[in-house]
């Protein structure tokens, strides 16, 4: 009975998060289809417990366990407790502990460093990115550059780059991976404006994540923002301007920025998240 519980109860969980769009801040939206899979096994395999628990003869058990009682059996019953506990863990997560979209405030907290930077954990499968998305990591060499080549096929040419949120995280992946073949390119991205601390500059960022939320990060650009321009941080903003190389002293060496000529405040979207596509 027990396990039929945890198997419908994780299939309800999993609907829960989807229909509530929490789902979204844990994994990466192009992988819902394995989050639908294991809600629909889940509580087919729950039914199935629950169709040989009533079915059971309370009689022919209790002459089992009889029969049973002097033997070693696989697990303790302490053992089956924790084996238990851990499965019900997810759910209390998943149903009891609130999701909040992340903004400048854990920038800030954070700090943010370039490219790719350990959790403090000391999780060394844990890694959280900042300013370019680097897939890298999930390829070798050949695989890695046949990818970036098709990208650049398909976004260095002339006219104005127009970053959406379906392609975010590639085109800012290209950026920084060849900046000088996106040098003097119109750009328009929308985002929220980050003001590194001690003046060290604006940067218009999204929040990604590649996989799942082990491998998010917060990604964009460094902008240089009109005169007498007025923002703080976690507006969102959307700009036009065009694409610079700056040298940026906290990271010794040049990083590309936006020159921005044109900037409006704009609502937040819906779901803040952008999401890698492959």
């Amino acid at each position: 009975m027990i396990r039929s519980l945890i198997l419908i109860g994780y299939s309800q969980m999993m609907m829960y998060l989807q229909l509530t769009g929490k789902l979204d801040q844990f994994i990466n939206i192009h992988y819902q289809y394995l989050a639908v899979i294991s809600m629909v096994l889940s509580l087919l395999l729950g039914l199935i417990q629950l169709y040989f628990w009533v079915r059971e003869d309370p009689k022919q058990n209790k002459s089992h366990a009889h029969h049973h009682e002097d033997h070693d059996h696989t697990m303790s019953r302490s053992q089956k407790l924790v084996a238990y506990v851990l499965l019900v863990l997810p759910m209390i997560v998943g149903l009891l502990f609130p999701t909040v979209s992340l903004d400048a405030t854990i920038v800030q907290a954070k700090g943010f460093q370039f490219p790719v930077s350990k959790e403090s954990v000391g999780d060394p499968e844990m890694n959280t990115q900042y300013l370019q998305p680097n897939t890298s990591i999930y390829y070798n060499k050949e695989d890695y550059q046949k990818q970036m080549d098709g990208l650049r096929k398909k976004y260095i040419k002339d006219g104005k780059l127009t970053v959406t949120e379906e392609n975010y995280l590639e085109v800012m992946e290209l950026i920084y991976n060849y900046p000088s073949e996106f040098i003097n390119r119109p750009i328009h991205y929308e985002g929220f404006l980050f003001k590194a601390p001690k003046n060290q500059g604006d940067f218009l960022f999204r929040f990604g994540i590649i996989h799942c939320v082990a491998d998010s990060g917060v990604f964009g650009l460094r902008v240089f923002l009109p005169d007498g321009t007025t923002a703080t941080d976690n507006e969102w903003f959307s700009v036009d301007g065009v694409i610079e190389s700056d040298y940026y002293e906290p990271f010794q060496r040049d990083l590309p920025t936006v020159k921005v000529e044109k900037i409006k405040k704009i609502d937040a979207p819906k779901n803040e998240y952008v999401y890698r596509t492959f």
